[in-house]
């Protein structure tokens, strides 16, 4: 019944053009919502062994899918009751049909009828809800919230925006959520993804060639997602066929964080790794660092010198680097010499000012391989005209604007990291611990992603692998992690991704 999830996230819009394609094939929808409803009772079963189950239903399909589930649990001998927000015979279409199969009487809308159930089921409303909610169900949802029993979410908690994952005035609080067929952006993105407990993906009878006739452009950044674009060192191959990174420093009192960027890249698989240093800064980096390689470089022109080298194909510049000219103009020089390139922290913030002159040279390189790799306080100071003029847009909304209007792709990082590309594809990220929240993080992704580039990764796949992997690395590091460690869990996360794929090494 549970399927191994795919990576593509539907939106509500295109979840209803799946059941429509499936319903125009043969499938009858009602077909559909007895398999989704008996998902929900399955999982039911799973969640609790013994004592009463309350189904909370709405008026919409929703709510027929828990009155499957109530009818399918009472058959198994469970103690079930529902309640309805609206009068039974006003229920129209399968969501009519599915009451009729549930014999017994229901509960008033009333908080009170609750009671002290060993289970809740919400199926209010689904990911289709695009208004707050206020009233009795806004109540009704309170009341769930504050029974203490566990509750199952049907779809989504009902609350959540689908599309945004925004709350819509109040939400439940699932302990765990069941959907259908594939997962919506609001079982990744925050807030909706904290509502959702666990989430099951059931497969209900959709069969997946619909996917090819909707083509999304969302995804769930997960290795099947890029599995194609991940590099393999070959037998046969050397460290120059894995590509030259060039990491910038920021002078003596800022060169951290141009160093972790730097074992990032080394890390992540870039045969060579270059640390482009001050003079000034010089002794302390080479003092530092070992198979990183340092070069000095004070000046745009030795940088530009330094890039005439075809064999360095990728940039990191950002991390530590420093505010202002020199920085910008190291950011335009890599940019004319059309390198693979990661523009953070420092080097995003030198254009705050003047964000259309980046933007510009990046659309100039034709097929460029950038990568923006902006947080949530820097996002604004380029884009301030998408933060500013939409500031209810999702985050996934937000970024694929910015990728849009940049030409760039862009990475807005945070615990539902999101990747976007000027061609409309996304993908949001699921597998970061709280504790990769730590200094200097960011600047191992930096390197991390140059090192993909390094490599020949296209832009948005290395920033894709790049994300997953630095995930996957704070949670093999665990808890009290620090940026420094990232880079030296790599090798067990490479080893797991070898395995999944059945690679040899």
């Amino acid at each position: 019944m549970y399927q191994g999830f795919g990576m593509e996230v539907l939106t509500s819009a295109e979840m209803g053009r799946a059941d429509r394609l499936t319903i125009a094939a043969g499938t009858p929808g009602f077909a559909l919502m007895l398999s989704a409803g008996q998902a929900v009772a399955g999982a039911a079963m799973d969640l609790v062994e013994e004592g009463p189950i309350l189904v909370v239903a709405g008026p919409g399909n929703n709510g027929g899918d828990g009155f499957v589930a109530a009818a399918e649990l009472a058959a198994r001998g469970r103690e079930v009751s529902v309640i309805l927000l609206c009068e039974r015979d006003s229920l129209q279409g399968d969501a009519a049909s599915a009451a009729r199969g549930w014999k017994y009487p229901v509960l008033p809308f009333n908080p009170q009828a609750i009671g002290r159930p060993a289970l809740i089921i919400d199926a209010l409303f689904g990911a289709g809800l695009n208004r707050p909610l206020e009233g009795d169900p806004h109540d009704m949802i309170e009341a769930i919230n504050a029974n203490g029993a566990p509750v199952l979410a049907v779809d989504l908690p009902s609350g959540i925006n689908g599309t945004t994952g925004a709350v819509m005035g109040v939400a439940v609080r699932a302990t765990e959520t069941v959907t259908f067929f594939r997962r919506k952006p609001a079982h990744l993105l925050l807030p909706g993804r904290i509502y959702c407990g666990r989430v099951r993906v059931a497969d209900i009878g959709i069969d997946a060639s619909v996917i090819g006739e909707i083509q999304p452009q969302t995804f769930e950044n997960i290795p099947q997602f890029w599995r194609k674009a991940l590099p393999v060192p070959q037998i046969d191959g050397h460290k120059y066929a894995r590509g030259h990174a060039i990491v910038v420093s920021g002078d003596i009192a800022a060169t951290g964080a141009a160093r972790m960027a730097g074992r990032g890249a080394l890390r992540a698989g870039a045969g060579l790794v270059t640390l482009a240093s001050p003079r000034n800064a010089l002794a302390v980096n080479a003092a530092a660092l070992t198979a990183v390689m340092v070069r000095a470089i004070d000046t745009v022109v030795e940088f530009a010198e330094l890039l005439t080298d075809k064999r360095l194909n990728a940039c990191v510049i950002g991390p530590g680097a420093g505010l202002g000219d020199r920085t910008r103009g190291f950011v335009l020089t890599a940019l004319s010499a059309k390198r693979g390139l990661v523009l953070d922290a420092d080097a995003l913030t030198s254009f705050a000012d003047a964000p259309d002159r980046l933007f510009e040279a990046i659309k100039a390189t034709h097929d460029p391989q950038v990568v923006l790799t902006p947080h949530e306080g820097e996002f604004p100071r380029l884009f301030s005209d998408i933060s500013n003029k939409h500031p209810q847009r999702s985050k996934l909304e937000r970024v694929r604007a910015a990728a849009e209007r940049s030409g760039a792709i862009v990475l807005l990082k945070g615990p539902d990291t999101v990747v976007a590309s000027p061609d409309g594809r996304a993908a949001i990220a699921a597998n970061a611990p709280p504790w990769l929240a730590t200094a200097g993080a960011g600047d191992v992704l930096s390197g991390m992603i140059a090192g993909m580039l390094a490599q020949g990764v296209p832009a948005f796949e290395a920033a894709c692998i790049g994300v997953w992997m630095h995930g996957e690395a704070a949670r093999e590091a665990g808890p009290g992690l620090i940026a420094e460690d990232l880079p030296e869990v790599l090798p067990a996360v490479f080893r797991r991704l070898y395995d999944e794929f059945g690679i040899d090494y």
